[in-house]
């Protein structure tokens, strides 16, 4: 495990921190407020988390986890819409595991399971397609639960392209691939975000490449950096766009340049073009609708599209009042802030879909950070905001 060590070494991150004290302290507005550094992806956000690399910054510099968690952001409705279909005697929905605990208004597709619903766990669309190949599932439709940003398109678009090569009939897809850029342009331009810098998501990268998130630093003026997922790409990556703050400089760099290229991979792009095409605008939880957020199938591919073959309700429905999943994929919150964090909404009892996906970040509050001390924060809050 050499390799991975070199990633984990505890004197390198020593020395990387204390450059990272010596260049804040450069920058005059880290005085009066926080510096935010926005970690967009929900892998980094457990990364910070599992191995304290919040505790080993200076108070001036502000880590805000944004909602780069594909489930996370599935709105309310369309699990139900999921749970609709998976319902359908003559169905088989297929589904990766963080999706079948993520709560809808009136049941997961877990309690759907339960009640008879025929919902399968996959660990990729391929294993989706191998259930539509079995001579036993001839006469049903295997419905796969497409989600996730640009990381998983091109695995579901070339899953498309195989059942097309071997034509193969019951299969389709439940859509729900989203856009990275987008959805960060739509934290930008909210009003109440005060960002001073991005740690770009590298598995994205690493399919699209560099181009898309330049507009970051161009038209925004914020420092980004393509980051990997180990604690020393993370702390690299911090001190690259702390430098940049101190410099007054805004430009894309690539610290995971090991895995990503600046053009991305070229086949997996060419595949998702070729099954893939931009949705007019698609709502994310927390973020409202978003123009081109998120992706259909192309008519050339529509015999593979669940929504197409099978009518959903195609409803929104509004979160629980309580639960606040929307304010923290947004970064307005803590998770610890959420009323519900921690008492009514646990791994075990899940109110949102924060506290189920293995890239939640409530989920990494609640099994790497200090609960006790958060509980005690969130009780002395309560008590504060009862007095006013």
């Amino acid at each position: 495990m050499k390799y991975v060590d070199e990633f984990r070494d505890p004197m390198l991150a020593k020395k990387l921190v204390s450059e990272i004290n010596k260049l804040v302290k450069e920058i005059d507005f880290a005085k009066q407020r926080p510096i935010q550094l926005m970690e967009f992806c929900g892998g980094h956000t457990h990364t910070i988390f599992r191995y304290g690399i919040e505790q080993l910054l200076p108070k001036s510099i502000e880590l805000v986890h944004g909602p780069g968690c594909p489930v996370c952001v599935l709105p309310m409705g369309r699990v139900d819409d999921c749970v609709s279909l998976a319902e359908r005697p003559e169905v088989i929905f297929a589904t990766f595991g963080d999706a079948m605990r993520v709560p809808g208004s009136k049941k997961s597709l877990l309690q759907a399971k339960a009640d008879g619903a025929d919902v399968r766990m996959v660990y990729s669309p391929l294993d989706a397609l191998e259930l539509a190949r079995m001579p036993e599932n001839k006469n049903r439709e295997v419905i796969f639960f497409a989600l996730g940003f640009e990381t998983t398109m091109p695995s579901t678009a070339l899953t498309v392209l195989q059942a097309e090569e071997e034509g193969i009939e019951n299969f389709s897809l439940f859509c729900n691939h989203i856009t990275t850029a987008p959805t960060i342009k739509a934290i930008l331009d909210s009003p109440s975000m005060q960002l001073d810098g991005f740690v770009a998501p590298g598995h994205v990268s690493m399919v699209v490449g560099e181009q898309p998130f330049h507009f970051i630093a161009e038209q925004y003026k914020k420092p980004i950096v393509i980051t990997g997922f180990e604690p020393l790409d993370i702390l690299q990556s911090i001190w690259l766009l702390i430098k940049q703050i101190a410099e007054k400089r805004s430009v894309l760099e690539n610290q995971y340049a090991r895995v990503v290229s600046s053009q991305g991979n070229l086949p997996g792009m060419q595949a998702m073009s070729l099954v893939f095409e931009l949705r007019d605008f698609f709502e994310l939880r927390g973020l409202g609708s978003i123009d081109n957020s998120g992706v259909r199938i192309t008519n050339d591919y529509a015999r593979f599209d669940a929504e197409r073959k099978f009518s959903v309700p195609n409803i929104t429905v509004a979160d629980p009042k309580q639960c606040q999943c929307g304010d923290v994929l947004k970064g307005v919150i803590k998770p610890w802030q959420c009323q519900v964090f921690g008492t009514s909404c646990t791994p075990e009892t899940p109110m949102g879909a924060l506290m189920v996906s293995s890239e939640g970040a409530c989920a990494a509050y609640y099994n790497f950070g200090n609960l006790p001390e958060m509980m005690s924060l969130k009780n002395i809050k309560e008590k504060e905001e009862a007095m006013l």
